[in-house]
């Protein structure tokens, strides 16, 4: 089995812009005073199904500020976030959750990145794709309002996290602060390629486990894509050893 990298399509003609943002989200921690990092770390992972409407008002705007809590503040209300999440879901700093909200102008393709760590697609395109088995593709309604009378319907497409980069690829880790623990990380290396045995089988497309910001699909998908003839992102192939 094939793995690629979605990007957006660089072609001017895929202009369209999406002036939007998740309804509700995770924030940040804190800093050690030590090593100025997050001790749980952070994530792009985005779960635009996850309905927190059914929370009290005030943990709802206190779910919509992004700036830094104490480490206790932030596990209390990721824990009142848990239960309506799926299972698995990735809640780290960053997390996003709950439709995009906002509005939207220009033209888009049928698959639309806004950027690396993010995908919509145009109702129709979702269903296609479905329709031809494509497996792990969850879209969910958006907020987003356009100023003409023929607006795209766009789903936002909540995706798992699966897989890992190979560790040959990976840069030599600092060692973790001694004081909080926390993980430097790493910075994604000019060339990496997959861990294959840490790559999923049931689903032809995920968001990289260890890096995030990547979103990944089995050839599967890209096949079925490009037989439909679906437009606004590109495929890049990965190495997967």
């Amino acid at each position: 089995m094939r793995f690629y990298e979605l990007d957006r399509d660089p072609s001017p003609r895929y202009a369209g812009n999406l002036n939007a943002s998740h309804t509700w989200g995770l924030p940040g921690i804190e800093p050690c005073p030590v090593c100025d990092l997050w001790v749980e770390g952070r994530t792009s992972a985005q779960y635009p199904c996850v309905d927190l409407s059914g929370l009290p008002p005030g943990e709802q705007r206190k779910l919509t500020d992004s700036w830094p809590v104490p480490r206790e503040e932030f596990i209390r209300r990721r824990e009142l976030v848990r239960p309506l999440a799926p299972p698995g879901a990735v809640l780290k700093p960053g997390a996003r959750l709950g439709p995009l909200r906002g509005t939207g102008a220009g033209y888009f393709g049928q698959l639309i990145m806004q950027n690396a760590w993010s995908l919509c697609m145009r109702r129709e395109a979702l269903e296609r794709l479905q329709e031809a088995g494509v497996r792990g593709l969850q879209g969910c309604p958006t907020q987003v309002r356009f100023r003409t009378r023929h607006a795209p319907d766009l789903r936002d497409i909540q995706l798992e996290s699966h897989g890992q980069l190979h560790p040959e690829c990976i840069p030599p880790r600092e060692p973790p602060c001694p004081a909080c623990g926390a993980d430097k990380g790493y910075v994604l290396p000019e060339r990496y390629w997959l861990d294959a045995a840490s790559l999923p089988t049931h689903v032809d497309i995920f968001r990289l486990g260890e890096a995030s910001g990547l979103i990944i699909a089995s050839e599967r998908l890209v096949e079925t894509a490009r037989r439909l003839e679906l437009d606004g992102a590109v495929f890049k192939e990965l190495e997967a050893r």
